[in-house]
């Protein structure tokens, strides 16, 4: 039975506003932003998925920014049963230079019933490699292969990059996603905006969404983005997409306010 790797692919990477969020900061927290959302499965076959783990939950987005002396911005997101990491995760971690233009380091793991996998991919640009490990219960693997000449960014540093870029980005541009130990040519693109009413503040939301690009290796997922058009590019909703289910997450609190905002 295929659903659960199919799922947990999707997971890589709502319905009305995000209730009873908070979008005003608690206290500065140095150059660190979290953002807390709620979680669940959407789509036709979201009840297969719900079969083989939690069809709702918690997650944690955070990016901490670079301090004087250091050279990396690194983000997370955690994403969990209503039970935490106890009753499984799904955690993404992703490493950019100082500028957000280049991912240094991509990591994905998960843990749900009796199936849990890692895999880090170091990218070194001198050498024009790719650094991989994957670990399951059963094995460790390790293998090098060639970067390709395009710019690779993975699930968390595409929305890194939305959000810093969101006025510019005003048509379709083509660039490519790495997922899986893989690179899929894939299209950033507008959509259109939405309406969000927060602890009764109403915000615009400014629409984007990562879809496969025709003609080359197909990309098995797709993101949707719904980010707050002040300055502050809050990613109000999340949307990933698969063939059997999709994942909403929705904003509920912003934890902490970084002092170089994601956006100027």
């Amino acid at each position: 039975m295929k659903v659960l790797p199919i799922v947990m692919v999707a997971l890589l990477l709502g319905t009305g506003a995000a209730q009873a969020a908070d979008v005003n900061c608690r206290g500065a927290a140095g150059g660190t932003e979290e953002f807390r959302y709620a979680w669940r499965l959407r789509g036709g076959l979201g009840w297969i998925a719900g079969l083989l783990f939690p069809r709702s939950g918690v997650g944690n987005l955070k990016t901490t920014y670079p301090k004087s002396g250091e050279h990396a911005i690194n983000s997370s997101l955690l994403i969990t049963s209503s039970q935490g990491t106890s009753g499984g995760f799904y955690a993404y971690e992703s490493q950019m230079d100082e500028g957000g233009q280049n991912t240094l380091m991509t990591y994905h793991g998960y843990a749900w019933g009796s199936k849990s996998r890692k895999e880090r991919t170091i990218f070194d640009y001198v050498k024009r490699l790719a650094r991989i490990r994957k670990e399951t219960p059963e094995k460790i693997e390790d293998k090098v292969k060639p970067l390709p000449p395009d710019q690779l960014r993975d699930v968390l540093t595409a929305i890194y990059y939305l959000r810093q870029h969101a006025d510019q980005i005003r048509q379709p541009m083509q660039t490519s996603i790495y997922s899986d130990g893989k690179e899929y040519p894939v299209i950033f693109r507008p959509i259109e905006s939405k309406p969000f009413t927060i602890e009764g503040e109403h915000l615009i939301a400014l629409g984007f969404e990562i879809v496969d690009a025709p003609g080359g290796k197909k990309w098995p997922g797709g993101v949707r983005l719904y980010i707050s058009s002040d300055a502050r590019r809050v990613p109000l909703r999340i949307e990933i997409q698969q063939s059997m289910a999709s994942m909403q997450l929705d904003l509920k609190s912003i934890e902490a306010c970084a002092v170089v905002q994601a956006a100027k």
